[in-house]
C-alpha cells in the first residue's frame, strides 16, 4: 500500500504542536479575559454612577429637610435630619446586601 500522507520532519511537527498549544491558550485564556474585562469595565462604571446619584439624592434630601421643613428642626432638633439621611442611606444599603444575597442564593438553586 502506499502511504499519501505527507511525512514531515521532527521540528516541523514540533513547530506545529508549538502554534497548535499557544493558539489554544490564546482561546481559552486570553479571549475569555478580554470579555471579562469588559464584563468588569461595566459593572465598576455603574456602580461608581448609581454610587455617586444615590449620594448626591441623599445630600438633597438632607437640604430638603433643613431648609423646606420651616421651623420644625430648629433649636435642639438640627440633628434630627441628619439622623433621617443616616436612616436613609443605612436602609439603602440593607436592601443593597439584601439583593447581593438574593442574587447569590438564586444562583446556588439554579445550579442544583
Amino acid at each position: 500500500m502506499l502511504d499519501t500522507r505527507e511525512s514531515k520532519s521532527v521540528p516541523a511537527l514540533v513547530g506545529e504542536l508549538w502554534e497548535l498549544a499557544l493558539a489554544y491558550l490564546k482561546q481559552e485564556t486570553v479571549e475569555p479575559a478580554k470579555g471579562l474585562g469588559r464584563f468588569v469595565v461595566a459593572g465598576v462604571t455603574g456602580s461608581v454612577v448609581l454610587g455617586s446619584g444615590l449620594v448626591l439624592l441623599l445630600v438633597g434630601g438632607l437640604r430638603a429637610l433643613q431648609d423646606e421643613t420651616g421651623t420644625a428642626f430648629t433649636g435642639n432638633l438640627t440633628w434630627v435630619p441628619y439622623a433621617i439621611t443616616a436612616g436613609a442611606s443605612l436602609v439603602l444599603v440593607a436592601l443593597a446586601g439584601w439583593a447581593a444575597v438574593r442574587g447569590r442564593d438564586r444562583r446556588r438553586r439554579r445550579r442544583s
